[in-house]
């Protein structure tokens, strides 16, 4: 999925760590450079008197070769992992979709868009497209009967992929029409999208015009659940909205309830999920739009008479309505491809295209999951094109000349008793349940129950260790193996994320080429990669010889992890990059330093920070990737904490919950260890 303008907004809490002690250090650092590249020479000077004549000359011209080349091999060494890992199971997914029995063919795709349980009513344009009269006399048809009149409904329809568009707490009076599978995806999306915008501009609101103790620190957090486990935050959802959940024991405090939400309006539930995941993100994408108003432009509408809703909504509105939109697109890009949150919460009754690819995998279609793919991802590919070009065509947009000035929230008393800051007061209540409200009841729900305090869940957890058979989820093969798999992504997918960043930054004009190759993880779901290591790598490919390359078990979701993980070191690193002084490597470059012995001693310990903030993100997504890992870790023990949440969840809820507990907790203690350990390295 693409998160790469969120990234970009990201990067810049990096690009501070990157001032003006710069330019303090670059002459240090050159000399340093140069020193180190001195002194090699005259280690290989030493050496040379303990081998025969000549030694001397082979290992110097090797060394002096090796540190010219050695970043252009670690490129091509990358290029490689990509290919092998990434371009190829990927080509496989797209291949077999259009190949039966070696030979090409367009019956699936053409299955697949003909079929109303998928595409709805648009399978009868695609069996004819020709009649396109007909199709559109009835759409206007269709169109005509809408009712614009909302019915104020008691609880939430199930929704089936064949009937009604479902709005929560709303019923839409419309004609029936069939949506289809994907139809019901684009409409899950909307609505996530619709309640993610409404729940974030606020949020930015408040963030851009008000002073209060712990801005800063709340505008940081914004990040938080970007880095949650889906799983886990769904699991977080099912303590809060469940039927022992905390929302029913809070009711059944005053004698209501309990009221089975997740089961009689899960939808809602799903949306509200989503919101959690993405209104931070569009939040933190308007809060930056809203700084760069330029005030100036604001007092001068003033000035000319215009009243303070006319000067916003001719000045400041246009200027936050790009923003709006990249943040809503964005989100509709992630609610689409979303597929934990789904399983979780909703199952095959709410079964999105990610969701349904999965069952089908399952039951070993994997013709029809690929062809689902395919066409997934083309869709998702449009729309990050669609992304990029709007965010390229909003690169060249000037900066305001002055930032909009901040207020006190709660100055005083006679200020807080308004009628905006009750408001505003009312949205941060609000805001408290939507996103303390899951994780809160996480860790409450796991040491209780209906009947109070207790440690059930985790002496089920505990007995399921100590007794429990192979093929079951037992708890600590799952901790560890997400330990061991963390570690193991952040050694390929730290280097990998480097070497990239720096092609990025020296490729000049092709530099946007080799980023859009490289971010091709962020356009492709976790579902559909993990089918393409699945039909390539794990079932082997053939080689000349009659040798086959088979990468099987925990290597295979080892690479998963680091494919997905890569880019977000990219996107912390090239900017830091992009931003130092080109002076200092030319110093050192002059004072005899090579390209490669500069790009060590000058440049990454400058961007130190932005290194260990990727890595951060790498651990944490390997953490809790769920999508690709389910397919990969079915049938061997190579399963990882959120594949086991996922497993006890279709069980027992209270075990669940625990690992989902757990699973919080090892998140966070490696986020300290991480922090703790990288700070060592930071200028």
């Amino acid at each position: 999925m693409v998160r790469v303008g969120f990234r970009e907004l990201l990067d810049r809490s990096s690009r501070e760590s990157v001032n003006s002690a710069e330019s303090a250090k670059s002459t240090e650092s050159a000399e340093s450079a140069a020193s180190a590249s001195s002194a090699d020479r005259s280690t290989d000077g030493h050496l040379t008197t303990r081998g025969p004549p000549g030694t001397d000359s082979i290992r110097s011209r090797f060394r002096t070769w090796l540190e010219r080349h050695a970043l252009a091999l670690t490129a091509l060494c990358t290029a490689a992992v990509l290919v092998v890992m990434l371009y190829v199971p990927t080509g496989i997914v797209f291949v077999n979709a259009v190949l039966e029995n070696g030979r090409p063919t367009l019956a699936h795709i053409a299955g697949v868009l003909t079929d109303p349980f998928y595409v709805g009513v648009l399978a009868d344009v695609f069996a004819d497209p020709l009649a396109i009269g007909a199709h559109l006399r009835s759409l206007a048809g269709w169109v005509a009967a809408i009712s614009v009149s909302l019915t104020v409904a008691f609880s939430v329809p199930i929704p089936v992929v064949d009937g009604t568009v479902p709005i929560p707490w709303f019923a839409l009076s419309v004609p029936p029409v069939r949506q289809g599978l994907f139809g019901f995806t684009a409409v899950q999306a909307a609505l996530s999208t619709v309640a993610s915008v409404a729940i974030g501009l606020p949020a930015a609101y408040i963030l851009a015009n008000y002073e209060f103790y712990g801005r800063r620190t709340l505008r940081s957090l914004t990040i938080l659940p970007f880095v949650l486990p889906g799983i886990m935050v769904a699991v977080g959802f099912y303590a809060m909205f469940g039927r022992t959940g905390t929302l029913n024991s809070v009711l059944g405090a005053v004698g209501i309830g309990p009221f089975a939400f997740i089961e009689t309006s899960p939808l809602a539930v799903v949306i509200l999920a989503h919101a959690f995941y993405n209104a931070p993100l569009v939040a933190r994408v308007t809060v930056a739009a809203w700084e760069s108003v330029d005030v100036r432009a604001v007092e001068t509408a003033r000035s000319l008479g215009a009243s303070k809703r006319c000067a916003f909504r001719d000045i400041v509105v246009p200027q936050l309505a790009p923003a709006v939109l990249t943040g809503a697109l964005l989100t509709f890009i992630f609610t689409f491809m979303t597929f934990p949150i789904v399983l979780a919460l909703g199952g095959l009754q709410l079964a999105t295209v990610e969701v349904w690819i999965y069952d089908r995998i399952q039951n070993l279609d994997y013709a029809d999951a690929a062809t689902l793919a395919v066409l997934e991802t083309l869709l998702s590919l449009g729309l990050t094109y669609a992304y990029l070009r709007y965010e390229s065509a909003r690169s060249g947009l000037s900066q305001a000349a002055s930032a909009p000035p901040t207020e006190p929230l709660f100055p005083d008393l006679q200020t807080a008793l308004s009628p905006r800051r009750l408001a505003i007061a009312g949205y941060g209540l609000l805001a408290l349940v939507l996103f303390v409200g899951p994780i809160a009841s996480l860790v409450v729900g796991s040491v209780t129950d209906g009947g109070g305090f207790t440690l059930r869940n985790y002496t089920f957890l505990l007995e399921r260790q100590l007794g429990g058979e192979q093929y079951q989820a037992l708890p600590w093969p799952a901790i560890r193996n997400s330990l061991l798999f963390g570690l193991a992504t952040l050694v390929v997918a730290v280097p990998m994320g480097v070497v990239i960043s720096v092609l990025t930054v020296r490729a000049g004009r092709s530099g946007t080429l080799v980023d859009t190759l490289a971010m091709l993880p962020l356009a492709v779901s976790g579902v559909v990669f993990g089918i393409g290591l699945l039909q390539g790598l794990v079932f082997g490919l053939p080689l000349p010889g009659g040798w086959r390359l088979q990468v099987t078990g925990p290597i295979a979701i080892v690479v998963a992890h680091a494919v997905a993980a890569y880019p977000f070191v990219t996107r912390n690193v090239s900017p830091l990059l992009a931003n130092l002084n080109s002076a200092m490597v030319e110093s050192a470059r002059a004072l005899g330093a090579s390209r490669f012995r500069a790009l060590l001693d000058i440049e990454l310990p400058l961007v130190a920070s932005g290194i260990v903030a990727g890595a951060a993100f790498a651990f944490a997504i390997s953490i809790g990737e769920f999508s690709s890992t389910v397919i990969l870790a079915a049938g061997n023990g190579s399963y990882t904490m959120p594949v086991a949440v996922e497993r006890y969840l279709g069980r027992r809820s209270g075990p669940a919950i625990a690992m989902g507990t757990l699973l919080l907790a090892v998140t966070a203690a490696s986020f300290v260890v991480i922090d703790r350990v990288g700070g060592r390295y930071e200028l």
